[in-house]
């Protein structure tokens, strides 16, 4: 699972380059992942996930637990 926010599923998107004689090639626009370790303290353990920057923000707003309960359900 490279390079796939594992909270949001943001992922590779594809585009072009254009150039000033507006020439296309392609190109890839990668998401903002970071590697994160979160502490959950009802498990009283560590897990490691790979987020996006936006990804954060939400388990900075909502807090971890209530993210992976989210993600449960989604499934």
């Amino acid at each position: 699972m490279a390079r796939v926010c594992e909270v949001t599923g943001k992922k590779v998107m594809s585009g072009n380059n254009v150039s000033h004689a507006l020439n296309r090639t392609k190109r890839k626009f990668y998401p903002n992942l970071l590697t994160k370790r979160f502490y959950i303290p009802e498990e009283d353990k560590w897990i490691t996930m790979k987020v996006s920057a936006a990804a954060l923000r939400t388990i900075d707003k909502k807090g971890i637990s209530a993210v992976l309960k989210e993600m449960k359900a989604k499934k």
